[in-house]
């Protein structure tokens, strides 16, 4: 795992995105040679090709990255990529078009767009035919093993085995306990006595800690003499951490969090997040108000009541504050039940209330909050006092969540969604812990490039 902008991402994806992007200039250069022959030169030095050659790079990543073409899920489903690839090379060619019509000289020449396509469609099949090969075979994935075996142990394996990008094959875990297999599939090796024994036997190169009481079994002496000779020694709490971007609540325990890397408030990235902001709300506020009448309409014309919604939440340092958003649901919606999480298909939902929550276009009114104070750009999103009184009686650690100031957006809604139920609220609580641990100017810039693709689609709306 690689750690850029403070979240970390598979070494194998990272060199995919690196090869493609590669790949894409050197067809770009393939086409625009075919096309001029030794021409070409002049329009590289002379007729700014190398910047219009840019421009298309930048498109085509931006749109593999937008279709998720670098996700987890997506990367190991051949058929799912390849058709993803087809819609990728359309919105290409559409982009491309458009912005040649609105501005003609940032044309390559005349033709070349076909060419370029074409080879872009090849050598995009043909790195992720490679991609796949790579990436199936055992040869080149790293031999681990898991020591101990523990719901952490068993949440370990699900993953890796769910990511074979990352590399590693995991044949299957040392313990105490006397039993051949779990339902995933984890096969027991030998006991805690036979470490040494295992690793030379299965020419092991990862051991990963997954023990949940270390206390007088684990063997400290074994692991610093395996250590020595080369084998990498990896805490498993830490590498759920890395692989899946959120801390696993059950591994955690308070000398963990004293100890552990992060959980430090730096001064210069809290006044740094609230420019950010304040600058970042007037400039959407400013792009975002000739929207605003059109959408008062809508919401007149569609049921009676007033435009705006206001909600308590919970703040920093358990603050209650008012919530402001344009209103998607009938004005007696908790009439009769009190406070509800939406749901799927909710009836409460106006017609014109899914469309504002599909589009997101229904928290504009929020950035006052961001204003304010209330809120920043990137943080936990607040929760209501009812909801908020409850989950901390139901999930550990779940007052650390106030210690920053709530967000628009944040980790958890990016890679987790919304929530409607205390195991959701569990789920989207290991994505906060892991923002509040690592929080940075750099990962709130990464949470708002992959917001922008998670409005566009609509993903996690309710």
């Amino acid at each position: 795992m690689v750690r850029v902008f403070n979240a970390y991402f598979p070494a194998r994806t990272l060199l995919l995105a690196a090869s493609e992007l590669l790949l894409v200039f050197l067809a770009l250069l393939a086409a625009l040679f075919m096309r001029f022959g030794n021409d070409a030169e002049l329009v590289l030095w002379y007729q700014s090709g190398f910047l219009k050659i840019g421009v298309v790079c930048a498109v085509c990543t931006a749109s593999l990255y937008y279709w998720d073409l670098y996700d987890s899920v997506i990367i190991s489903n051949p058929r799912e990529v390849l058709t993803r690839l087809v819609q990728v090379l359309g919105v290409v060619s559409l982009t491309l078009a458009f912005l040649y019509y609105i501005y003609p000289p940032m044309q390559l020449g005349r033709g070349i767009l076909f060419i370029a396509i074409t080879l872009l469609g090849i050598v995009l099949v043909a790195s992720r035919e490679l991609f796949f090969a790579f990436n199936r075979s055992a040869m080149f994935a790293e031999r681990a093993i898991l020591l101990g075996d523990g719901s952490l142990a068993k949440l370990l394996a699900t993953e890796v085995k769910n990511r074979p990008e990352l590399g590693i094959r995991i044949l299957g875990n040392v313990s105490a306990a006397i039993n051949s297999s779990d339902e995933n599939g984890l096969r027991r090796l030998g006991g805690i006595d036979e470490l040494s024994a295992i690793i030379e036997n299965h020419q092991v190169k990862r051991i990963i800690v997954a023990m949940g009481d270390r206390r007088g079994t684990m063997p400290v002496r074994d692991l610093l003499d395996l250590r020595l000779n080369g084998v990498l020694i990896e805490d498993g709490a830490r590498l759920m951490e890395r692989v899946s971007g959120k801390l696993d609540l059950d591994s955690m325990y308070p000398s963990w969090l004293i100890f552990s890397d992060g959980f430090r408030l730096n001064r210069g990235v809290l006044v740094m997040q609230r420019l950010i902001a304040i600058f970042g709300s007037l400039a959407v506020l400013c792009v975002s108000l000739p929207l605003f009448p059109f959408i008062i309409l809508a919401i007149k014309l569609s049921s009676r009541g007033p435009v705006l919604y206001r909600q308590r939440r919970v703040g920093q340092d358990g603050r209650i504050f008012s919530c402001y958003k344009f209103r998607t649901m009938r004005p007696d919606a908790e009439a009769d039940t009190g406070p509800t999480w939406a749901s799927d298909n909710d009836p409460r939902i106006t017609s014109v209330g899914h469309f504002l929550r599909m589009t997101r276009l229904d928290e504009i009114p929020q950035l006052w909050n961001v204003l304010r104070g209330d809120m920043a750009f990137v943080g936990p999103r607040p929760e209501r006092p009812e909801f908020d009184k409850w989950l901390k009686g139901e999930i550990p650690y779940y007052g650390l969540r106030h210690v920053v100031l709530p967000g628009l957006t944040g980790w958890a809604q990016i890679n987790y969604g919304y929530g409607s139920s205390v195991e959701q609220a569990r789920e989207k609580m290991k994505y906060d812990l892991y923002y509040i641990k690592n929080m940075s100017i750099s990962l709130d810039l990464l949470i708002i490039f992959q917001t922008v693709k998670t409005v566009l689609f609509g993903k996690g709306a309710r």
